[in-house]
């Protein structure tokens, strides 16, 4: 990690308020963590359209009872297998399941995989959760 540099940013008061009272509600030391938290995710988000290499998680809730679900879901999941880090499958209850896919690959095979997988008839909720390797986050 780099030296610590200071510098002055010009905020309405309003909006200095606001911010102030996210930073506790979301329990941030100060506002210098909630900003460095920010312009982390910032830079989260150019890694993603620039299509670099990044790391997510697929979070999918979806009837256990669909048709042929379960298989289609597996299919595809081979086919992106080397995006494909780890999956997690849990039985909610006898109709629901979630299943928990990291992925790590470029910003649109991850998306393109998310999609399939989030669009496929059954899936009762899905949602990808996009971070960063941690390269040039520091």
């Amino acid at each position: 990690m780099g030296e610590l540099v200071r510098f002055g940013v010009a905020v309405d008061e309003e909006l200095l308020e606001k911010f102030d009272k996210l930073t506790v509600a979301r329990g941030y030391a100060n506002r210098s963590e909630a900003l460095r938290d920010l312009m982390r995710d910032a830079l989260v988000q150019q890694q993603w359209q620039a299509n670099e290499e990044v790391v997510g998680v697929v979070t999918l809730l979806y009837d256990h009872h669909a048709r042929s679900l379960e298989a289609q879901l597996t299919d595809i999941q081979h086919k992106y297998h080397e995006q494909i880090l780890s999956t997690m499958h849990i039985h909610l209850d006898h109709d629901n399941c979630l299943e928990i896919i990291a992925v790590r690959g470029t910003g649109r095979q991850i998306e393109e995989l998310a999609t399939k997988l989030i669009g496929m008839k059954g899936v009762r909720h899905g949602k990808l959760t996009a971070t960063s390797t941690g390269r040039g986050l520091r």
